[in-house]
């Protein structure tokens, strides 16, 4: 790689460096995020993944196409500071660290302009998905999704012959009753699923339309692994009495989670190459 290729990278890399150093409690409270909730255990994946849509772009970055704009991008530095003064003030970790990725594009902006800056803007992006939501959220999107995952959990049952009822947030099968609490509301699943489908858009050279399915899928084919994990943990609990392996079945079936939603995303892909037709490349002859 030539020296007019790497001293963006070089400049960028070092602000980002020292971004983190002086982030480093935030960067020490995402962590202990990532690896005390299982909601955000993907977390480690995502800085790994937003460096590798960087390196992807790795030849685009040519110092003589870049117009540094320091004004600008220092301007949007010191709103970043200002941003961590008052999450500071609030103790709101999470306002902390968009404060972070907004110092990345001010760097990116006083380094290289809107060039550097639209370069790395998905990368930047992408590290939002490593910030787990504030408690309020959680309790307000946790608790409609905890409703309607045992809403429509009795619907499937009864539909495949199983005596379901729901009431409130349990699902009653006969003798079984069977509770939908918070870590079953599929906001778990819905976290890890978004950052991967965002990932699968950001990697695959689609149509706007297709990405645009792909996003709009994120919530219903999430919330419908999570209706199928719920399902099959009720079948299983009519079948098996025995609660060490009802305990040992619901960890499996949680474990099924992740490969069965991208299972679904890759049909969805599929689905989407057969269903849309391609625009043919300039330049090529019919």
């Amino acid at each position: 790689m030539s020296n007019t290729t790497t001293k963006p990278l070089f400049l960028f890399g070092t602000v980002a460096a020292l971004l983190a150093w002086a982030y480093w409690p935030t960067l020490a409270f995402l962590y202990e995020k990532w690896i005390g909730d299982p909601q955000y255990s993907h977390g480690f994946l995502v800085p790994l993944f937003s460096a590798y849509l960087i390196n992807q772009n790795r030849d685009r970055f040519r110092l003589q196409d870049f117009n540094p704009w320091p004004i600008l991008g220092g301007g949007v530095l010191v709103l970043a500071g200002l941003m961590r003064v008052l999450a500071g003030g609030l103790l709101f970790h999470q306002l902390d660290a968009i404060s972070l990725l907004l110092a990345l594009a001010g760097a990116a902006l006083a380094f290289g302009g809107k060039r550097l800056l639209l370069l790395t803007a998905p990368a930047i992006l992408f590290l939002a998905f490593a910030i787990p939501l504030p408690f309020e959220v959680e309790r307000n999107v946790g608790g409609p999704l905890k409703k309607s995952a045992t809403i429509a959990t009795t619907y499937l049952l009864q539909a495949i012959g199983f005596p379901a009822i729901a009431e409130g947030n349990l699902i009653l099968i006969d003798e079984v009753r069977l509770g939908v609490v918070d870590a079953c509301s599929g906001l778990k699943m819905l976290m890890t699923f978004a950052a991967f489908s965002i990932g699968a858009v950001l990697l695959n050279q689609r149509s706007w339309f297709e990405r645009g399915m792909v996003i709009l899928g994120i919530v219903p084919v999430a919330m419908l692994t999570n209706i199928l994990r719920i399902a099959a943990t009720g079948v299983s609990h009519t079948f098996v009495h025995d609660k060490a392996t009802n305990a040992l079945l619901h960890d499996v079936y949680g474990w099924f989670m992740m490969p069965v939603g991208l299972g679904l995303l890759a049909l969805e892909l599929w689905i989407l190459k057969r269903l849309v037709v391609a625009e043919p490349r300039r330049g090529v002859d019919q």
